[in-house]
Formats: structure tokens, sequence, C-alpha cells
């Protein structure tokens, strides 16, 4: 039984007492003086009722403060799960997929033609730009930095590896099976190759123009700068072409 039912039920006792204590009054006059006694325990106990029902009321407000707070919690994590910006990193899952590792046996039993989908997959595989962590932005000189944001930053990141990723779709096509215009570039792209960057990725600021909305201009050499700075990239020069080499 809680607190304010205890008190009620005290009170209504009272009460029930009082109520017969003045029945009894009008023939028997000693009870008068019990009377009195039995009005100031209850006047006492409306007091404590009162006190009572004012922590109960605080209790409340306080319950519902924290319920605002709880709901405005929910809304701001369910605004940031809609709102993810796309450069964010994202976690990666466990490297056996959850799936059972292979005995020895069986793996000595894969069939020549699913290892050559390995390879095929491997060699499909493109290299991207890690995103900037908040960190690393911060650890730019602000000279460098100019007036360029976290975000900014990051969705030029997005914007060169757009560049890498349609430049090695190609180089990873057969000549035939490509266009007349992407054959040019798939010409292009083995002309820029040196003995320097094989096994490398790299994108040169003709890649940057044909496949992404970016400029080269001034602020792309910043962002350059700042990508350097962060450890993204390196630039190889040769030739009178500039490679920005993914580190």
């Amino acid at each position: 039984m809680s607190e304010m039912e205890e008190i009620s039920h005290h009170i209504n006792d009272r009460i029930s007492s009082l109520h017969r204590m003045l029945d009894l009054s009008v023939v028997e006059l000693p009870q008068r003086k019990k009377l009195g006694q039995e009005f100031a325990a209850l006047k006492k106990l409306l007091e404590e009722f009162e006190k009572c029902v004012g922590r109960q009321k605080e209790r409340l407000k306080q319950l519902k403060e924290l319920e605002e707070s709880f709901q405005k919690d929910v809304e701001d994590v369910q605004h940031i799960k809609e709102n993810i910006p796309a450069h964010m990193p994202r976690k990666k899952g466990p490297t056996n997929g959850g799936e059972p590792i292979m005995s020895q046996k069986e793996a000595t039993d894969i069939q020549p033609a699913q290892l050559e989908n390995v390879k095929k997959t491997n060699k499909s595989f493109i290299r991207e730009i890690e995103v900037v962590t908040m960190p690393e932005f911060e650890s730019i000189p602000p000279y460098m930095k100019g007036r360029m944001s976290y975000h900014q930053l990051n969705a030029a990141v997005q914007s060169i590896n757009t560049a890498v990723t349609a430049k090695y779709k190609i180089l990873h096509q057969s000549v035939k099976t490509l266009s007349n215009h992407a054959r040019k570039l798939h010409q292009r792209f083995k002309v820029q190759e040196t003995k320097d960057t094989k096994g490398q990725y790299f994108v040169v600021e003709d890649d940057i123009r044909e496949f992404t909305q970016m400029k080269a201009d001034k602020r792309f050499q910043g962002i350059l700068n700042m990508l350097r700075h962060c450890q993204r990239l390196r630039e190889l020069r040769g030739g009178g072409i500039t490679r920005y080499m993914l580190l």
C-alpha cells in the first residue's frame, strides 16, 4: 500500500470515529473532550496529507520532465539515423561474415572455376580515399583550411573517389567491350602509368574534369594540400603530369 493510501485510510477512520462521537456527544458530555482531541489529531493528519500530496506533485513533475527529455533524445537519435552523411565511414562486418571456416580438405576440393571467380573479384576491387576524421580536420593549420568546412572537404574526397572508381572500372574491362570514348580514355590511362605507379591507384586533373563536377582550380589545389597533410594523397610528377597517388 502506498503512502497516500495509508494516510487516506487513516483519515477516513478518524472521520468515522468523529461521526460516532458526534452522535454520542448529544447524550454523553464527557465525549466532548475526546472529540476535541480527535479534531486536533485530524488536523495534524490533514497537514501531513497536504505535504504528501505536494511531494507526489513534485515527483510527477520530475517524471514528466524526464519523459520529455527521453522523447527528445529518441527524436534526436532518429534524426541522426535518417540523416547520416554519405561520407561517414561505415562499420565493416567480420571478415568471415559469420560463415563456417572451411577445413583443409574442403579447401583442396575447390574447383578451378571457383578460384578464377576469386581472382576476378580481387581484380575488380578499387581502392578509395578514406574520409577525413574530425580530429584530423582540426589538425590542419588554419592558413591551409581557409573557409573550407569539414563536410566540404569530405564531399571533395567523395568526388575524387568517384573519379578513381570510374577510371579503374574502365581499366579493369576488356578493351574490346569499351566504347570509342572509353577506349581513348583507357589508352590515356595506360600512357600515364610508370614503373613508380605499378600496383598503385592515382588520378590526374584530367580525370577530375572527366568524371566529376569539380574544377581543377585554386580551391582544388587547396583541397589537395589538406589531403596531403592528412596523408591521404601524395604527388608524383613526371612527363609534364602531376599524379595524385592514393595512400
